[in-house]
C-alpha cells in the first residue's frame, strides 16, 4: 500500500507540479491575500474543468493523423494509455506538455487581467486542479478504494471510458463537463466499443 503512494507522489512530473504549487501558495502567502485573490484560485479551478475535458475529448481522441510527428505525439498523451491502460509511465500528463499549457493558459489571464499576483493565484487554481485530475486518474486504474461515493464513482465511469465505450465519460477528474455537455450516459444504454483500446482505429 505504501508503494502505491510513493509511486504517486515521488513520480518525477508529479513531484514537479507539487514543487510549482508550493512555490506559488508561498508567493501567496507573503502577499495581502484578499477574497479576490481566491476568485481568481477558484476561476483556475473552473478553467481547468473546462480544460481537462475538451483536450480530452477533442484532442486525445482525436481521429489518428496521417503525419507522424502528431501520431507519436497523440500516442504519448494517450492513445497508448488506451492500448495499456495500467501503464504508470502513460498514466500521467508529461511534464513538457502540461507545464507549457499551464503558461500558455496564465498568459492569456495575465493580459486579461494584468495583475501578476492575481495571475499566480489563477495559476495555483489551475495547478491544484490538475493534480486533483492526476490522482483521480491515478486511483482510477490503481488498486485503490476510494472511501466517498463520489470517489468510487468517478472510478466506475473511467474504467467503463477505458472498457465500455471511448465515447462518453470524458470527465476523470468531476462529472460537471459530461453533465454540461452530453457524454455522460447510463452504461445500461452504451453499446461496448470495438476501438476502446485501440484509438487509432477509431471513428
Amino acid at each position: 500500500m505504501k508503494k502505491l503512494y510513493t509511486d504517486f507522489f515521488l513520480f518525477f512530473d508529479i513531484s514537479v507540479l507539487f514543487l510549482c504549487l508550493i512555490t506559488g501558495v508561498v508567493f501567496l502567502s507573503v502577499q495581502n491575500i484578499t477574497w479576490w485573490l481566491l476568485v481568481h484560485v477558484s476561476i483556475g479551478l473552473v478553467v481547468f474543468m473546462f480544460s481537462e475535458y475538451f483536450t480530452h475529448r477533442f484532442l486525445f481522441h482525436l481521429k489518428a493523423p496521417k503525419n507522424p510527428f502528431f501520431l507519436r505525439l497523440l500516442k504519448r498523451l494517450h492513445y497508448d494509455h488506451h492500448t495499456d491502460p495500467n501503464d504508470l509511465h502513460l498514466l500521467f500528463l508529461p511534464i513538457w506538455y502540461s507545464l507549457p499549457n499551464f503558461a500558455i493558459l496564465s498568459s492569456i489571464y495575465y493580459v486579461i487581467v494584468g495583475s501578476f499576483t492575481s495571475t499566480i493565484a489563477f495559476g495555483m487554481g489551475l495547478i491544484a486542479m490538475l493534480l486533483t485530475y492526476e490522482w483521480k486518474h491515478y486511483v482510477a486504474h490503481r488498486p485503490l478504494k476510494p472511501k466517498t461515493r463520489l470517489g468510487k464513482w468517478l472510478k466506475k465511469t473511467h474504467i467503463l471510458h477505458h472498457y465500455k465505450n471511448e465515447n462518453y465519460w470524458f470527465g476523470v477528474s468531476n462529472p460537471l463537463m459530461d453533465v454540461l455537455f452530453g457524454t455522460l450516459e447510463n452504461e445500461k444504454k452504451v453499446q461496448t466499443s470495438e476501438t476502446a483500446k485501440n484509438l487509432e482505429n477509431s471513428r
